[in-house]
């Protein structure tokens, strides 16, 4: 998956100059009239004439010097993001052209002289750029990429050489590369080089740019930067916003790397995970609402979780799991994969135990899903993996072994037994007219409840919520949504927020559309905030605005509550791209001041 946002399309420019370049002495295909001009070549209407002008400018361009080669760079980028499946210019040997203007940005010697030559910076990125968008799709056009040797100068590029604005399309050409089956060994040749680099960029990469870029007053930010990140169009507004989508692409295409090397060879496995500080950082990677298409670090993570090196690396780091299980109960589009990653570390003897005893209580809080996207019978899946650590749990029991579950882990398996298993046959096994009256009774114990939440007694009220979810048939799950829900709002009063998303999640996990019950949504979603957890709040609550806004008040009129647009705006500033970013670059100056950031929040 590549998350480049689209481009607007330039048309070419109208003052075409003629560029001085020279033909080879021995091109037999050179065209009887041609001017040298890469514009005039571009329009002429003979296919044959053409290609063999476009030839001759490509493989003179790199050795040559003219004021006009940026307007050419520029206008190649356009011709490959508009049309990246035509083959015309790649095949006239663009890209060979592109990967040695790049080779020249990064020479030692003549590099820094040429680069500072007319508008010559501007062109290993516009290079780098060509050969990414031109290799996004086509398979044939990635191996003509390699065939020119595309890949040591984005090596160079990706390496840092220049700045990360042409880092970044550096990173997004490899990704591409190493995504084809015929073009992958080029890139994997690099692996032992490449593997730490990417994930040091994706570590990395949103302090320097926070550094480079945002911290920095506007007339004192690199010039090319900001006509690139605007076009020439809009101000500092405008640069911050755009430096911000380019720095969540530069760590989302450093993770889609990642993934290629993780997906293709599990022996790169070891080489990730040897970095336990990057594990704990993977889960909080994330495109959020600048690259909500990209699954990023939980994408990344799921691949790791595929491989023995990795599963006993992630368990041995317990905050990764609890980020997984952080994950598996939000509303993030990439929910299934966080627990797609903990029914595999489940799955796995060796890593069972370590991962049930912290991730049992989170996933029992799932165990009624029925579909979540494509996904059909979660619930189950997770109650089989858990029964089955149980069921393992009692032909192995020795109360002196230190390899046995916890008790809260332990509690929250038998929880699980009783409500999938004793439950469920019990009441199989009744007759309707049973089941009616203990419906009928659990109605007088909701009303109960609600009774003595609005006096006050708000543990009063907790109790009958549970009494009433303990008599309220399994079948009757718009029941119990309320029911959880209403728990949840009483442990929220009482400032019990951990019980809180427990009995929230219990409640978004029976509807048939997981995540579909609003105030649930809502409550969960101050439930984290107790917490200090920002993007499950934040993620939470855009679900909870998004349904209130197109369902329950559709054609309404009605605004969206206050509230709810104080508490995103709160979490927004919170789970802000460079939120950590910011506060790790305040210093203390000589006088023992703190400086702030220059740069502006979500």
């Amino acid at each position: 998956m590549d998350p480049t946002t689209s481009s607007t399309k330039k048309k070419p420019a109208a003052n075409r100059k003629k560029l001085d370049t020279a033909v080879d002495d021995d091109d037999k295909e050179a065209p009887l009239s041609s001017c040298g001009c890469f514009f005039c070549a571009a329009r002429e209407p003979d296919a044959r004439v053409r290609r063999a002008a476009l030839s001759a400018f490509f493989r003179a361009m790199p050795r040559s010097d003219d004021s006009s080669h940026v307007l050419v760079a520029s206008f190649v980028w356009n011709l490959a993001m508009s049309d990246p499946d035509d083959p015309e210019l790649p095949s006239a040997g663009a890209l060979r052209c592109m990967a040695l203007l790049i080779a020249r940005a990064l020479d030692d010697d003549a590099g820094p002289s040429w680069l500072r030559r007319h508008q010559n910076v501007y062109i290993p990125y516009y290079a780098a750029h060509v050969i990414g968008s031109y290799t996004i799709r086509v398979p044939s056009l990635a191996a003509l990429a390699v065939e020119e040797g595309a890949v040591a100068p984005l090596l160079g590029l990706m390496r840092g050489s220049m700045t990360w604005v042409e880092q970044r399309v550096a990173v997004r050409a490899l990704g591409h590369l190493a995504s084809y089956d015929a073009t992958y060994p080029a890139v994997a040749r690099h692996a032992d080089e490449l593997v730490p680099l990417a994930m040091h960029i994706a570590s990395a990469c949103l302090g320097r740019v926070y550094a480079e870029f945002l911290a920095v007053s506007p007339p004192q930010r690199e010039r090319y930067h900001r006509d690139l990140l605007t076009r020439g169009l809009g101000g500092a507004e405008t640069e911050n916003r755009k430096a911000e989508e380019w720095a969540s692409q530069l760590q989302c295409w450093s993770l889609y790397l990642l993934s290629c090397f993780a997906f293709r060879d599990r022996r790169t496995h070891g080489l990730v995970c040897r970095d336990a500080e990057f594990l704990n950082d993977l889960c909080r990677m994330w495109g959020g609402v600048v690259n909500a298409d990209s699954p990023a670090g939980a994408g990344l993570m799921r691949l790791l979780c595929r491989s023995r090196v990795g599963r006993c690396s992630i368990v041995a780091c317990p905050r990764v799991v609890d980020s997984l299980c952080s994950l598996s109960r939000s509303s993030d589009d990439w929910q299934y994969m966080g627990i797609d990653c903990l029914l595999l570390l489940l799955d796995d003897p060796v890593t069972r135990l370590r991962a049930a005893n912290i991730a049992a209580p989170c996933l029992v809080d799932l165990a009624e899903l029925r579909c979540l996207g494509p996904r059909k019978n979660v619930g189950d899946a997770i109650a089989r993996s858990l029964l089955q650590q149980q069921q393992q749990q009692l032909d192995n029991y020795d109360d002196t072994s230190p390899q046995n579950l916890s008790q809260e882990a332990e509690l929250a398996i038998k929880n699980l037994w009783v409500l999938k298993i004793e439950r469920k046959e019990r009441e199989e096994a009744m007759s309707l007219d049973e089941l009616g009256k203990r419906k009928a009774l659990a109605a007088l114990k909701k009303q109960e409840g609600n009774e003595k939440f609005y006096t006050g007694d708000l543990e009063g009220a907790m109790a009958s919520y549970t009494e009433a979810l303990e008599l309220c048939p399994l079948k009757r799950r718009k029941d119990r949504v309320v029911l959880y829900s209403n728990r949840a709002q009483c442990r929220l009063l009482l400032r019990e927020p951990d019980a809180a998303v427990s009995d929230a999640t219990r409640a978004l996990s029976l509807p048939r559309q997981a995540n579909g019950h609003g105030k649930s949504l809502w409550r969960r979603s101050q439930a984290y905030d107790m917490k200090g957890m920002a993007k499950e709040s934040l993620m939470d609550c855009l679900m909870f605005a998004n349904r209130w806004w197109f369902e329950e008040k559709k054609g309404s009129g009605a605004k969206l509550p206050y509230y709810v647009v104080r508490m995103i705006n709160k979490q927004m500033g919170a789970a802000w791209l460079f939120a950590d970013a910011a506060l790790r670059s305040k210093v203390v100056n000589k006088d023992g001041d703190v400086d702030g950031d220059g740069g502006g929040g979500g």
